[in-house]
């Protein structure tokens, strides 16, 4: 059973463009870590927001992924960051087209 983990957090930039290209290294490390599956970016730069929905193999390695990245997070200097994880209910996500891997 997947997992997703939704993460957002008040950030002032950058957006765009310049976010795509200032994060991409750390794009590359996401991608390698445990259980990683897939991630979409978010972003709302009119409420200087951003986080992301990350999709894990187990619960497991969302909570690791999320107590690393918290404190990755809290070293730029984001200190407020939203978290939770679901499960995905499979069945119903098929039928509207999502992508779990």
């Amino acid at each position: 059973m997947a997992y997703v983990l939704q993460i957002d957090f008040t950030m002032n930039g950058p957006f765009g463009d310049q976010m795509a290209e200032e994060f991409s290294d750390l794009a590359k490390s996401i991608t390698e870590e445990e259980g990683f599956m897939s991630k979409i970016w978010t972003e709302n730069p009119e409420t200087n927001e951003a986080g992301g929905i990350y999709i894990f193999e187990t619960k497991e390695t969302a909570e690791k992924y999320l107590e690393m990245h918290s404190k990755r997070l809290a070293g730029f200097g984001i200190e407020n960051v939203n978290a939770k994880i679901f499960t995905i209910n499979s069945k119903l996500t098929e039928i509207t087209n999502g992508r779990v891997n």
